[in-house]
C-alpha cells in the first residue's frame, strides 16, 4: 500500500528515543510499525489524485478527508504486516534490527491485531464512506504488498517491479474517490508513480546493497559492484518516464506546462542515472536517489499546473 522502502524515511528508534518515557517511546515503535513518515507519500499521492479529478468543479472537502483517512488505515496496516512478515531479515541488517518486533519491544500478537485492525478499518471506512472503487483498490494493494511483494523479495529480483504496483496506486485511489473515471487520466497517474519508483529504489539497493544481500534480500543490485548493471536499469526506466511525460499533451489531458516541466525533470533524472552507470560512485547515486525525492513534487505541481479537465 506504499512504496518500497527509503532511505530516509524508514529507520527504527534512535539512542535518544530509547532514552524517552515509555508512553512516548510505545509511540515512536507504533509510528516505525506503521511507517508513518514513508507512508507520507502515500497520502501525498493519494490528495493529488483526488485534486486532480476535481480541477473543474468543486473539492469535497468531507470526502477528501475520508479517502485520506481510509487509504492511510489501509497502508498503516499495510506496513505492520510487512514488517510481521520479515521479522527475521529486519533483524540481519543494522538499519532495520532496532525496529519494535526484532528488537522484541513488541509482541507478534499485538503487532498482528494492529495491522488487521486499521487494515480492515481501512477498506471498509472506504467502502462506506467514499466508494466500492476506492476501497477495492486498497485492498488489492495491501494484497499485493503483503502476499506478493513481500515474500518475493526471498525469492526473485522482480520482486522491485511488483513492490511499485501498490506505490502506484494511491494516487488512483484519490483519482476514483473524487468521482474520476478509469481511463487514460487514471492510467497515466499509475504509470507515473510506478516508473518514478523504480530509479528511486534502485538507487538505495545500490547503496545498501551488503545489507540487502547479508540479509538475504533478492535485488537487482546485489554483486553488482561497479553500479553498471544499476545504472543501466535506473536510466532505462527514466527514459521511460521521459517517454510517458510526452503522453498527456498528445492525448489532450495536460498541456506545455506539464510536457515541458515534467519531461525536464524526467531527463535530468536520466541523465543522474547516466552518470551512475559511467562512474559507479556512492556520490553519483546518492544524487541521484536525493533527486528522486525531489522529483516527485515537482513533477506533481507542474501536472496540477497544467491539468486539463476533459468533459
Amino acid at each position: 500500500m506504499m512504496p518500497q522502502r527509503t532511505m530516509v524515511a524508514d529507520s527504527g528508534i534512535t539512542e535518544k528515543d530509547r532514552a524517552l518515557a515509555p508512553g512516548a517511546r510505545l509511540r515512536g515503535d507504533l509510528a516505525v510499525l506503521m511507517k508513518v513518515r514513508l507512508n507520507l507519500f502515500v497520502l501525498v499521492t493519494t490528495f493529488f489524485g483526488f485534486l486532480l479529478a476535481s480541477r473543474g468543479g468543486s473539492l469535497e472537502w468531507m470526502r477528501l478527508w475520508h479517502t485520506l483517512l481510509g487509504t492511510a488505515a489501509a497502508a498503516f496496516g499495510s506496513a505492520a504486516f510487512n514488517q510481521l512478515m520479515e521479522i527475521d531479515l529486519d533483524a540481519r541488517m543494522k538499519r532495520t534490527a532496532d525496529r519494535p518486533l526484532p528488537s522484541r519491544r513488541m509482541g507478534v500478537v499485538p503487532a498482528f491485531a494492529i495491522g488487521w485492525t486499521l487494515s480492515a478499518f481501512g477498506i471498509i471506512h472506504l467502502a462506506v464512506k467514499v466508494t466500492p472503487a476506492a476501497a477495492f483498490l486498497a485492498a488489492a494493494t495491501i494484497a499485493i504488498y503483503v502476499f506478493v511483494y513481500t515474500p518475493l523479495k526471498r525469492i526473485s529480483t522482480t520482486n522491485t517491479l511488483v513492490g511499485a504496483i501498490p506505490g502506484a496506486v494511491p494516487p488512483v485511489i484519490g483519482w476514483v474517490a473524487a468521482g474520476g473515471a478509469a481511463g487514460w487520466e487514471a492510467g497515466f497517474l499509475f504509470g507515473l508513480l510506478f516508473l518514478w519508483q523504480l530509479p528511486h529504489f534502485i538507487a538505495i539497493n545500490w547503496l545498501c546493497r551488503e545489507e540487502y544481500e547479508a540479509a538475504g534480500y533478492r535485488m537487482w543490485s546485489n554483486g553488482d559492484v561497479s553500479g553498471r548493471k544499476s545504472g543501466g536499469l535506473a536510466m532505462f526506466w527514466s527514459a521511460c518516464l521521459v517517454a510517458l511525460s510526452l503522453v498527456p499533451q498528445a492525448i489532450g489531458f495536460a498541456g506545455i506546462v506539464w510536457s515541458a516541466g515534467g519531461t525536464a525533470l524526467a531527463l535530468v533524472m536520466a541523465v543522474l542515472a547516466w552518470r551512475f552507470m559511467r562512474d559507479g560512485r556512492r556520490e553519483s547515486a546518492r544524487r541521484l536517489f536525493l533527486f528522486t525525492l525531489l522529483y516527485l513534487p515537482l513533477a506533481l505541481a507542474a501536472l496540477l499546473a497544467g491539468w486539463q479537465v476533459r468533459s
